[in-house]
């Protein structure tokens, strides 16, 4: 199976019955097959936030914002993982941008307001 439509479409069915770690396998094929496709790149971010690979989740979120920029979804994910590293100052830029792009969103202000008293704390990163 190295078509790279149908390890997307195995890869987010599996995303989607919440077989996280499974779905990383087809997902990643996809990527090496495809690297440049955003739609392949953001649900292997998704697939991996949600198996605790925050590291890999970073990684895959900032390539999609670095190909689309106003991406909102990839900015507040891309923000949530590096809080989940615990690099909260570095998560304040994304969260603030996803939040500024989509005002109405709460739960990106919510998670903007956080980074930013993370990141005010003494010690913090």
């Amino acid at each position: 199976m190295d078509d790279v439509y149908e390890l997307f479409q195995r890869g987010t069915d599996l995303l989607g019955r919440g077989d996280f770690h499974q779905a990383t396998v087809p997902l990643r094929r996809a990527r090496d097959l495809d690297p440049d496709k955003t739609s392949i790149r953001e649900a292997l971010g998704r697939a991996c936030f949600h198996a605790q690979l925050y590291e890999e989740a970073r990684s895959e979120f900032e390539a999609v914002v670095e190909r689309a920029p106003t991406n909102d979804f990839a900015l507040f994910c891309l923000g949530r993982a590096l809080q989940m590293l615990g690099r909260h100052g570095e998560a304040r830029k994304p969260l603030a941008l996803a939040s500024n792009l989509r005002p109405e969103r709460s739960d990106y202000r919510r998670y903007r307001d956080r980074a930013r008293r993370r990141a005010a704390a003494p010690g913090s990163r």
